[in-house]
């Protein structure tokens, strides 16, 4: 599918990039995640280790992103690494993330800055993690750091990513640490995440006033596996409450834009196997799949999209992505979910960025390396970068709309 340049309506400052987390590519963390690798619960009972050695490699891999026509990168910094004990700050790491910073606006690449992806110090752990209410204001210190330390080299802040994925895998299914099936755990953590980000937003508007502050969540497409069957249409509507709309309506007044994460079609059969089973989707056998998996379905990103329209707020797509080791879906995925992008703004929703997900391919938490998500292969043995041929058509993507925009401004568009 080619951009047709009579119709595509990409701001000129849109963002095109793609996305990582740091204890995901970077190696050699030390946290609760590490700690928990550790009793063999990641599939083929793997460690992060090293990971992608991209805390070292940061430079050569944005020289990728730039080569592959990026303007926009969207990282994580770990707060392990930033306060390893409570109140003592390690400089050197602030450094560090200080030059990551500085070499994505020498490359002219916008920088997308999630403050915390699922990954806490040791002693955060120890006390309880989110379920403690002491956390919350220890994520305010750590934030205030950051934002007096790196505030002035960035725009865009993503405070959490996915607060709702995260409570729900490690207070309910328990599939991800703290491995707690505990629905009262679970009621604490996803409220002290709400307070932690509202805090998050007030210290970083305080110090900045024009920094744009949102949160990456993940909004799934609900459906009734049944779309005339009362009980499906329920279980539809329930689903959406809980994973979709209750976080944003605690939050979208301390949002300066939604950061929309999108992977997963859910239709859904009602069926009694138990609560933590009830939501698993019933995906046709015939539907195309990830390597994962998961089904492949465009259109539910734009559904997505039109739903959030009430909250009238600016939409980044912080991630989207699929594991397809071959490369033989990655770049129809990403030209259909654009297309699905370009319909939404053409509909007059304010979309401003695009990431895929992942930049390279990653640790990708309890299912570990066997997944591939990147526009960049990743040789584990010897950190070999390949650019996938994919990450070439999403280049020609990128190319294809801003040629059509140039082409088709005019003075009253």
């Amino acid at each position: 599918m080619f951009v047709d340049s009579r119709t595509s309506r990409f701001p000129t400052n849109f963002l095109w990039g793609a996305a990582t987390s740091a204890h995901q590519v970077e190696g050699n963390n030390h946290n609760d995640w590490t700690e928990w690798e550790k009793l063999g619960l990641v599939k083929s009972r793997e460690q992060s280790g090293r990971a992608c050695g991209h805390y070292e490699r940061f430079r050569e891999d944005f020289a990728l992103a730039k080569e592959l026509g990026h303007n926009a990168h969207r990282f994580s910094i770990e707060w392990s690494r930033i306060e390893p004990r409570p109140g003592r700050f390690d400089l050197a790491a602030i450094d560090h993330y200080r030059q990551v910073l500085v070499e994505l606006h020498r490359l002219g690449l916008e920088p997308l800055v999630t403050l915390w992806h699922f990954t806490n110090p040791i002693w955060i752990r120890n006390q309880g993690g989110w379920t403690n209410r002491r956390t919350i204001d220890d994520f305010g210190r750590y934030v205030q750091a950051i934002v007096d330390q790196l505030g002035h080299l960035i725009t865009h802040w993503v405070t959490l990513n996915e607060p709702t994925v995260y409570t729900s895998h490690g207070y309910i299914s328990a599939y991800w640490p703290p491995q707690k099936k505990n629905y009262l755990s679970a009621w604490q953590a996803i409220r002290n995440l709400v307070t932690a980000h509202r805090l998050a937003y007030q210290i970083i508007h305080r110090r900045w006033p024009a920094a744009k502050v949102g949160v990456a969540n993940n909004l799934n497409d609900f459906a009734a596996a049944r779309p005339g069957h009362l009980l499906d249409q329920g279980l539809r509507a329930w689903a959406d409450f809980w994973h979709n709309r209750w976080w944003l309506n605690q939050t979208y007044d301390t949002q300066d834009f939604l950061g929309i994460n999108y992977y997963f079609h859910h239709p859904l059969r009602w069926r009694w196997v138990g609560p933590t089973k009830l939501f698993a989707p019933q995906t046709p056998p015939a539907a195309p799949q990830s390597d994962l998996g998961w089904e492949i379905y465009p259109t539910g990103l734009g559904l997505v999209l039109e739903s959030v329209r009430p909250y009238q707020l600016p939409i980044i797509i912080s991630e989207n992505g699929v594991a397809d080791a071959d490369d033989h879906l990655r770049a129809a995925f990403i030209r259909d979910h654009v297309a699905q992008v370009d319909h939404a703004i053409r509909h007059g929703l304010d979309v401003r960025g695009y990431c895929y997900w992942s930049l390279l391919d990653n640790f990708e938490w309890r299912e570990g390396f066997t997944p591939r998500f990147g526009l960049v292969e990743v040789d584990y043995h010897t950190l070999k970068r390949t650019i996938r041929p994919s990450a070439h058509a999403y280049r020609q993507l990128i190319v294809q709309h801003s040629r059509s925009r140039s082409s088709s401004s005019s003075p009253t568009a």
